[in-house]
């Protein structure tokens, strides 16, 4: 089949019927219609379709090693540095739509599958079996262009203890059932972003396990396809109210809602179950199979073109309200071109850095992307307050578009800019509430901060796995010279 068209998209998820709790409602067919996933949707129909599009149509994909079919070019297996490039320039496109604030785009855990399907000496520690199945999996995925979503952690009820102990070990999801055919789950995990338009949902190892027999039943690896019998979403309240792209540019069009997943006894057939047991392998899952390195590469990527939107808009507002010649914001604006420069410097160095793995993949060096990982989520919480202080109390007094036609001549008159009439000066303005102050933004600056995990817990991590022994000798060494 190969790539799919925005429409193709779009017939599959109303073909589903999954369970959504989202507002006081249950929705489970028509998804593509309902308010609350219908401006997501189409969004994500536009990353299909620009698959197609010839200005973007080689960029993003390349020819199927199986059928020739073009498929997209966040499965390609990077056997060179060149291959990680033209990773990168196909992840660049999506990314560049959606000016980074689309953060579950399918190149992410298209990614991690690409590792994964090539990790055999990994799962050959556990089973080879398993490696088999990940590989047919991430064949079938490529093949049918799917949408995943993912979940990895249990519920916060009780962060003192370890998920598998809490409310008596039945709070997180775990095996309960094994059968000849496969495995039977039940309980929770977090956080399924888009949930509601995904194809399928890949319950992956959360990676803070212990090597105990009690977490034996929270090890597993599975892919289930998203209207699995049983397999509930309960969905966070949506944060677009119902504007238009003029009164809500970014939430109208990139919000991604957010979901707990409820396993009430999912079935989940051999060939779609990828670990089970093995604690130890399961929190070596990401770090060893080049997982972490991929899908990082796609969210450096991703968080780039963030990056170079806040420059863009904070540029635009300064100097279409004559601000930008002051000292101070030339201050602030200088501090988001060294994070845009920071971020490109990133993304060149670990390429230029990227060394085959054990299974013959080229990954990009992790030590600078796990860096990059611990800086973008502290300084891109900056960037919304830059804007807000750009704008000002500007934010707050913004007609909506529908007043256009009963107040046009006031708001021409007394709310336009140096360089813009009233209408312009508030669609630029409804643009930069949206990135800093409204709900919407208040959940991108929340997603963006933990997005890998607990900060200081990745700070930990971060010190904990880089080799810091070489500088250590450096100093003795000098501290005993003579000269």
């Amino acid at each position: 089949m190969g790539i799919r068209t925005g429409q193709q998209f779009l017939d599959k998820l109303n073909a589903m019927r999954p369970h959504l709790v989202i507002d006081g409602e249950i929705v489970s067919e028509n998804l593509t219609e309902h308010p609350s996933f219908r401006g997501l949707a189409r969004s994500y129909a536009k990353l299909f379709d620009l698959q197609h599009d010839a200005e973007f149509r080689d960029t993003l994909t390349y020819a199927s090693p199986t059928t020739g079919d073009p498929v997209n070019a966040s499965f390609l297996v990077p056997r060179t540095r060149e291959d990680l490039v033209r990773r990168r320039e196909a992840m660049a496109v999506w990314a560049n739509y959606s000016q980074g604030f689309l953060g579950r785009t399918g190149d992410y855990l298209n990614s991690a599958l690409t590792a994964l399907g090539s990790a055999k000496k990994f799962f050959a520690q556990a089973d080879p079996v398993y490696g088999e199945r990940i590989e047919a999996y991430y064949e079938f995925a490529r093949e049918n262009d799917l949408l995943a979503t993912h979940t990895l952690i249990p519920p916060q009820a009780n962060r003192s203890v370890s998920g598998s102990e809490q409310l008596g070990g039945q709070l997180a999801a775990r095996v309960v059932e094994e059968r000849a055919d496969g495995v039977v789950l039940h309980g929770a995990r977090m956080l399924a972003t888009i949930a509601p338009i995904a194809d399928e949902l890949l319950v992956f190892p959360s990676t803070l396990l212990r090597a105990t027999p009690e977490d034996a039943p929270y090890s597993f690896a599975v892919a289930i396809p998203n209207d699995a019998p049983g397999l509930h979403y309960l969905c966070r309240a949506g944060l677009h109210h119902g504007g238009g792209h003029h009164d809500e540019p970014l939430a109208s069009r990139f919000e991604e809602v957010d979901a707990v997943v409820v396993f009430d006894n999912v079935f989940v057939p051999h060939e779609r179950v990828f670990m089970l047991g093995h604690p130890e392998l399961c929190n070596q899952w990401y770090s060893e199979t080049g997982a972490a390195a991929l899908m990082t590469h796609q969210v450096v990527t991703r968080t780039l073109a963030k990056s170079e939107f806040f420059l863009g808009l904070a540029s635009e507002v300064a100097a279409m309200i004559g601000i930008d010649g002051f000292q101070h914001i030339q201050e602030d604006l200088a501090e988001l071109i060294r994070n845009v420069e920071i971020g490109k410097a990133f993304i060149v160095a670990a390429e230029a850095q990227a060394e085959l793995s054990d299974d013959g993949v080229m990954l990009p060096h992790w030590p600078t992307l796990n860096a990059a990982r611990n800086w973008y989520p502290k300084v891109s919480q900056r960037y919304p307050e830059i804007i807000r202080k750009f704008c000002a109390s500007g934010l707050m007094g913004l007609p909506g578009e529908a007043d256009l036609d009963v107040a046009r001549e006031d708001i021409e008159m007394y709310l336009q800019g140096k360089s813009l009439t009233g209408p312009e000066r508030i669609r630029l303005f409804k643009l930069a509430a949206d990135a800093s102050v409204t709900g919407f933004a208040g959940r991108q600056s929340l997603y963006e901060y933990f997005f890998f995990g607990d900060p200081v817990r990745m700070a930990g991590a971060l010190v904990n796995s880089y080799d810091r022994d070489p500088l250590r000798a450096r100093v003795r060494e000098f501290l005993h010279r003579e000269d």
